[in-house]
């Protein structure tokens, strides 16, 4: 759904020329220092870009899904830590407390979310949970004292995006041990300080310099109870799975974004490499790569904005997420390959740039739900539309 298209063209032209101005050309000093530079950071506040999908009322721009999924179109190309640092405060790290916040949650944190003044991030993973809620360890205590009522938080989370960066996490924590699935998990906001609250150790990635995860380490640690998101125990993991939700279609739309730039690079380089007097482009067999490039990039872009458009209708699109996420992040890693060998031994080497995307790119099959765990989704939601 696009509100008003002249908006949106400008929007898009504008972001397309930060990305192209000022962000392309500083992709090599994000990959050797492992940095962003905090005059690119400013401007990406001065954009917007840290509330693109929170509400206009709390000072975001209140995109729908399908207006921001175009704007990840063009921000996917470009380094992905750049999207990186934006894309908790728009999708996992705010959206919990939109959807299914309190209103003084909302009141209290989606102004500085939005504004950029805070970071937002995720705490669901931990060493031995991911996709299995079941196996979540990390407890949330109930308690009631002279200091009031409060939760008591233990445990670790690991490869927490924007952990160490974060002013506020959003955190699912188990509050009832005897329930051993989903619905003994509950969400909570914690912020960055609070007694008990550490961090471990920035993790050495493949890729992605300059998007950084790290554990995050709760012990005794007393929150309010107010943080409740929603003020309701037992509905955190629910709260998760509509945030992963619209958090996979963001992904996937990353991934085409992505896809676009590599095959753009990779064709440029096959117009202009020449081998035995021509371009290589002018060879069946780079053409061949060059055509299933684009086919599957198109195919991956239809989907995105088909189910983005059906989520703004209001629709159950649990399984064209995951069909999207799936679809469009395999996809991005065969361009990626494509582009490697179309580049031929330049493709191998740091100077041209693609081995890096090469390496960036391979994150997207694993994070959000792995392309298994999509697997799983589409197959299980199809068996339940079954008829028989």
């Amino acid at each position: 759904m696009i509100r008003d298209n002249e908006t949106q063209t400008l929007l898009e032209d504008s972001i397309r020329r930060f990305v192209r101005e000022r962000l392309v050309p500083r992709e090599h000093e994000i990959a050797e220092t492992d940095a962003i530079p905090e005059e690119l950071v400013q401007q990406m506040r001065e954009l917007g870009l840290f509330g693109l999908s929170i509400p206009e009322a709390y000072g975001g721009l209140g995109l729908t899904m399908e207006e921001e999924v175009r704007v990840a179109f063009e921000l996917g190309q470009t380094s992905p830590a750049f999207r990186s640092l934006i894309g908790t405060n728009n999708g996992i790290g705010s959206q919990g407390i939109v959807i299914d916040g309190t209103p003084e949650q909302r009141a209290h944190y989606l102004p500085r979310l939005a504004s950029g003044e805070l970071i937002g991030s995720f705490a669901l993973t931990e060493p031995g949970a991911g996709s299995d809620a079941g196996a979540l360890a990390t407890s949330a205590r109930r308690v009631s004292d002279a200091q009031g009522d409060a939760y008591v938080l233990n445990g670790t989370k690991r490869y927490i995006t924007n952990a160490p960066h974060a002013g506020i996490f959003t955190v699912m924590a188990r509050t009832d041990p005897a329930i051993k699935g989903a619905g003994g998990i509950s969400a909570f906001i914690v912020e960055a300080g609070t007694p008990g609250l550490s961090l471990g150790k920035i993790d050495q990635k493949m890729g992605q310099k300059g998007a950084h995860t790290c554990d995050v380490i709760f012990e005794n640690c007393r929150i309010p109870a107010a943080n409740l998101i929603g003020g309701q125990e037992g509905v955190g993991f629910k709260t998760a799975m509509k945030v992963l939700d619209k958090g996979r279609l963001h992904i996937a739309a990353v991934a085409v974004g992505a896809a676009k730039r590599m095959l753009r690079d990779a064709l440029a380089y096959a117009m202009e490499r020449r081998q035995f007097g021509h371009p290589v482009a002018e060879f069946q067999l780079v053409q061949g790569m060059l055509a299933d490039s684009k086919a599957e990039l198109y195919a991956a872009e239809c989907m995105v904005l088909d189910a983005a458009r059906k989520r703004d209708e209001g629709r159950d699109v649990s399984v064209e997420a995951s069909c999207a996420k799936y679809f469009a992040t395999e996809m991005c890693g065969r361009v990626a390959d494509r582009a490697v060998q179309i580049h031929g031994g330049a493709g191998y080497i740091s100077d041209y740039g693609i081995e890096r995307f090469y390496r960036d790119v391979r994150l997207f099959r694993l994070y959000e739900g792995t392309s298994q765990i999509q697997q799983i989704v589409i197959a299980r939601g199809l068996m339940r539309g079954a008829e028989i």
